[in-house]
């Protein structure tokens, strides 16, 4: 795998899409009862209420933060600075078990006192130790070996900063998704074949569920690995929450909200998520990404990612100034 220059893992760039992943969903919510009115904003509101209970699963079991046994997150004041940990699970891939792994990790950290949210991607191969098992395996194998909470648990470790709050998206439920609002367009980075598909660099192309996830599964035709890979799955999550937000999805919300309830889980309550879209819409402007970069190494026939501790101190310096701690 292509290693990448550090003046290109501290480049800052700007992408208003990347912080919808959070927020557009929100935005779908408030678009549909802004329409609705009378007795069809009564039972659209009810939905509303059932999906949210639906998607709601808090992370028992979590590690709280040192950090936030003395300053704990408030988002209905709309001034506290907090992090959102986004795994893309995938299940079923290469004959992995329902528990499936993370293979999409990225923290974001959204500020509203000085409008900026950043966005700190996490390779899938990330040596690191594994909170709860007590040694040092492949970061996304933390959620397959015990679910959302392991998976917190060890971000918060490697990255000594506290997870708030987290968005799971289920990348084999994600096609009903992007098959109920009509499909997704991408412009590939790149031209490669996978599972029946093609796809052409540069060439915005129209997806269906299917094609959306074959084209973000292939790994091994990327010359940028894992990162190439991690770069196509933000892409369709991107798309699909853009989607999901847009004033067409209104008229079939119903399809849509059923889809979201089986695909994706999160401990934020209705109101946390209206307060957010409320109160933290500024950060939208600013985005900043920022990839945790390592080298490759073979252990015991095993590829992993070393990530070295300059490169996690470098990153954990800048969560931690976001975070304002």
């Amino acid at each position: 795998m292509p290693n990448q220059t550090r003046a290109n893992r501290n480049k800052p760039t700007k992408k208003k899409s990347v912080v919808k992943i959070v927020l557009s969903v929100v935005l779908f919510f408030m678009l549909i009862l802004t329409l609705a009115g009378g007795y069809v904003a009564w039972q659209v509101w009810d939905d509303l209420q059932s999906t949210t209970d639906e998607m709601y699963e808090d992370v028992e079991g979590q590690e709280q933060h040192v950090s936030r046994e003395t300053k704990p997150v408030v988002v209905d004041d709309g001034e506290d600075p907090f992090s959102v940990l986004i795994m893309g699970v995938d299940q079923g891939d290469f004959g992995r078990d329902a528990q499936g792994r993370s293979d999409t990790m990225m923290l974001l950290t959204i500020n509203p006192n000085t409008e900026k949210t950043s966005i700190v991607s996490i390779p899938r191969d990330t040596y690191t130790e594994i909170i709860g098992r007590g040694f040092k395996d492949k970061i996304n194998h933390a959620y397959a070996f015990g679910g959302t909470s392991m998976a917190v648990n060890t971000v918060q470790n490697l990255l000594d900063v506290p997870v708030d709050y987290y968005v799971s998206v289920n990348m084999e439920s994600m096609q009903q998704i992007i098959d109920a609002v009509g499909g997704i367009t991408i412009t590939p980075p790149l031209s490669f074949s996978h599972s029946g598909n093609s796809f052409v660099e540069g060439q915005p192309t129209h997806m269906s569920g299917s094609q959306a996830l074959s084209y973000s599964r292939m790994r091994y035709d990327d010359p940028n690995g894992d990162y190439g890979r991690q770069h196509r799955q933000r892409q369709v999550i991107e798309s699909t929450m853009n989607s999901i937000a847009s004033v067409d999805s209104i008229r079939n919300y119903s399809a849509i909200l059923g889809t979201m309830s089986n695909s994706m889980k999160t401990n934020m309550s209705f109101d946390d998520m209206v307060d957010m879209f409320n109160k933290y819409r500024g950060a939208v402007s600013n985005i900043e990404q920022v990839q945790l970069s390592g080298t490759g190494k073979m252990i015991s026939g095993v590829y992993y990612e070393m990530i070295p501790d300059d490169e996690i101190n470098r990153v954990h310096t800048h969560l931690k100034s976001e975070l304002e701690l």
